[in-house]
C-alpha cells in the first residue's frame, strides 16, 4: 500500500509516522507547499498545552486523560525532549471544585483542588476574582511544537519507504477509480492507494465542495510577554486557564527550557473571517488583550509585550470542533481543523487516522467517547 499525506503540520508528521509504522504500507508520501516542517503551519509554534481538565465535559476530559502518556511516548520513539511537564492550573468557582477534581480523579489524572485562599497565597501574581478556587493537574505541560516537528521530519527523514516532497503546492485532492489523486499547481500529480489530508486551515480549500462548506475559518491573537521583573518566579508557574471576567483567558508561563516569552491570549480574541491574510495582529485585538490582561496579572506592564502574533484554524459549522470526513469509499481522509486541542490530542489523532487509511483494525486512543467520524463515501469529487 502507497499512502500520501498532505500537510507538514503536527498531524501530517505523526499520521505519516504512524502509517511508515503500520504494517502492509509500503511507501509514504509526506507533501507540503513550503519546507518540511512547514513554518507556516499553525501547529509551528513555541508552545502548546497538554492538559486533561476541560470544565463540565466529562467525555473530552477521558479523552485528554491519555494526551500525557500519548507524548511522553512520541518522546521515546522519537529519542528527542521537547515536553516538559509544568502542571496546570484552572480557575473554577468554589462550589465546582470538587466536582471537577472527581472528574480528573476518575479518569486518573493526578490533581489537587485548591480553595480559593490556596489559589490567593501560592499565585499572587495572577489576579484572581474574590471567591475564585482552583484545580491543579501534575500530569499536564506544554510541548515545545517548534522542536517537536522538527524531531518528527528528521525521523521521516531516516525511514527508507519515506517520500519527503517539499516545496509541493496542492490544488486538489480527489479519489478517481479507487485511487486518491493529489495535483499540484504546476498540473503535477501523485496518485496513491490513499490520501490523507491535514493541512490545517489550508484543508477547506482541497477538499470536496460539500466538506468544505461545513467549516468555518477562525483568526485568533495571542501576544508574547516577558515580564520586565521576577522572570524566574514566572517561570515556576504553571500553564493557568479560566481567568478574565468570563473564565476565557490563558497564559503559558516561562519554560525553563526555551527562549520563548509568555504566551496570552483567550477566546474572545478569536473571531470567524472569510480567508487567510496576514498574520499580524490588528490594533484593535492588541489592545483588547492588553486591556484584558491589565486586569489578570499583577503589575501587567504593556512595555513587557515583545511581540503579537495571528493564527487561523478551521471549526466543523455544525458541532464545532474538528472534522474527520472520507469520501471515495474511504480512499481519501481529511481532518480538517487545528490549533490548541488538536495539537494536544495530536498523537492519539493520527493513531486513529493512520488506522483508517491503511484499513487496520483501530486501535485504542482514548478519543472513542468524542470521536465521530463524518463518512462522506457518496461525496461528488468536485
Amino acid at each position: 500500500m502507497r499512502i500520501t499525506v498532505v500537510g507538514g503540520g503536527v498531524i501530517g508528521l505523526l499520521t505519516a509516522i504512524e502509517c511508515v509504522r503500520a504494517p502492509g504500507v509500503d511507501q509514504v508520501d509526506l507533501v507540503d507547499a513550503g519546507p518540511i516542517p512547514s513554518p507556516l503551519a499553525t501547529s509551528n509554534d513555541r508552545l502548546r498545552v497538554v492538559r486533561a481538565l476541560h470544565r463540565n465535559d466529562f467525555a473530552l476530559t477521558t479523552a485528554a486523560a491519555g494526551a500525557h502518556t500519548a507524548w511522553l511516548d512520541v518522546e521515546r520513539l522519537l529519542g528527542a525532549r521537547f515536553y516538559h511537564p509544568t502542571g496546570a492550573l484552572t480557575a473554577v468557582s468554589a462550589e465546582n471544585a470538587s466536582a471537577e477534581l472527581a472528574t480528573l480523579t476518575a479518569v486518573g489524572a493526578k490533581a489537587w483542588a485548591l480553595s480559593p485562599q490556596d489559589v490567593a497565597a501560592w499565585y499572587p501574581r495572577v489576579h484572581f476574582p474574590e471567591g475564585t478556587a482552583a484545580v491543579l493537574e501534575a500530569t499536564a505541560g506544554v510541548v515545545l511544537a517548534d522542536h517537536a516537528l522538527v524531531a518528527m521530519a528528521h525521523w521521516l527523514g531516516e525511514q527508507p519507504q519515506v517520500r519527503l516532497h517539499p516545496h509541493r503546492e496542492v490544488v486538489s485532492v480527489t479519489a478517481v477509480d479507487g485511487a486518491g489523486v493529489v495535483r499540484y499547481a504546476d498540473g503535477g500529480t501523485l496518485t496513491s492507494d490513499r490520501v490523507v489530508v491535514a493541512a490545517g486551515p489550508w484543508s477547506r480549500e482541497l477538499l470536496a465542495g460539500s466538506v468544505g462548506s461545513d467549516l468555518t475559518l477562525y483568526r485568533q491573537s495571542v501576544l508574547s510577554y516577558r515580564p520586565p521583573t521576577c522572570r524566574r518566579n514566572w517561570a515556576e508557574m504553571p500553564v493557568v486557564l479560566g481567568l478574565g471576567p468570563v473564565g476565557d483567558a490563558w497564559f503559558m508561563p516561562i519554560v525553563p527550557q526555551s527562549d520563548a516569552p509568555m504566551r496570552l491570549s483567550a477566546a474572545s480574541a478569536c473571531r470567524p473571517v472569510d480567508e487567510m491574510t496576514d498574520r499580524g495582529t490588528p490594533d484593535q485585538w492588541r489592545h483588547h488583550l492588553i486591556e484584558l490582561f491589565s486586569h489578570v496579572i499583577q503589575s501587567f506592564d504593556p512595555a513587557g509585550i515583545v511581540g503579537a502574533t495571528d493564527g487561523y484554524y478551521l471549526s466543523e459549522r455544525t458541532r464545532g470542533g474538528p472534522l474527520l470526513a472520507s469520501y471515495g469509499s474511504g480512499t481519501v481522509w481529511a481532518f480538517a481543523a487545528c490549533g490548541g486541542m488538536s495539537f494536544k490530542f495530536a498523537p492519539q489523532i493520527a493513531r486513529a487516522i493512520a488506522d483508517r487509511a491503511v484499513g487496520a483494525a483501530p486501535r485504542p486512543t482514548g478519543l472513542e467517547s468524542i470521536d465521530r467520524p463524518r463518512q462522506l463515501a457518496a461525496v461528488g469529487e468536485e
